[in-house]
């Protein structure tokens, strides 16, 4: 049978309003690299490239390097997805562009993103076990949650949200963002079973 021909890719028509939502994605892909930056930086500043060995090629011991291995593997996807939209972005701009100009209009198109708010917490913290994953990570009873891994202000439900991130987790280094009165803290918690109930060691509610 003969090979169909290949079509020309048409640009697609395209709205200030899609681009806006690219911008809007890539200010949250940038906002999960700093995320996953902080992480790194509060073990001992290791960054993207420091020794994950010691001396004599034993793993560190005074850094979570499965921690670090895992900030480091979520940056470098995070960068290409960033590089994707910057692409998205630069494409629809010119698209954009074109269209109006084959439509005639001399007005300037406005695309920048409307300016949001500061993310509201949509949970808080009510209790923490001593000895709990959650006081190792250093949370503290009266925190804030905007971000609990995948979890933000824009998609939280209820508290399975969190509960699905945990159990999907469990060993793993989920980020955590909260406002502790009017400063905002990135941590790292891991789920995991200790001596007490539940993976977490810590009571968490939502904000209605």
């Amino acid at each position: 049978p003969s090979r169909q021909p290949l079509q020309t890719k048409m640009a697609a028509p395209i709205s200030a309003d899609d681009v806006k939502r690219l911008m809007a994605r890539k200010d949250e892909i940038e906002e999960e690299i700093k995320t996953w930056q902080d992480v790194l930086e509060s073990q001992k500043g290791v960054g993207m490239s420091g020794p994950l060995v010691d001396a004599e090629d034993f793993p560190r011991s005074d850094i979570d390097v499965y921690q670090v291995r895992t900030a480091r593997h979520n940056i470098i996807c995070l960068q290409n997805d960033h590089k994707a939209v910057m692409r998205e972005i630069e494409e629809g701009l010119h698209t954009l562009h074109a269209q109006a100009r084959e439509k005639g209009q001399g007005e300037k198109i406005d695309v920048q993103p409307e300016k949001t708010d500061k993310p509201r917490p949509f949970a808080r913290v009510d209790s923490v076990a001593t000895g709990g994953p959650a006081s190792t990570a250093g949370l503290q009873v009266g925190d804030q949650v905007l971000q609990f891994g995948s979890v933000t202000p824009g998609n939280f439900t209820g508290l399975q949200n969190i509960g699905q991130v945990v159990q999907h987790s469990e060993g793993k280094t989920v980020p955590v963002k909260v406002l502790r009165g009017e400063e905002t803290m990135n941590l790292g918690l891991r789920p995991q079973r200790w001596s007490g109930r539940g993976l977490l060691g810590c009571n968490i509610v939502p904000i209605s």
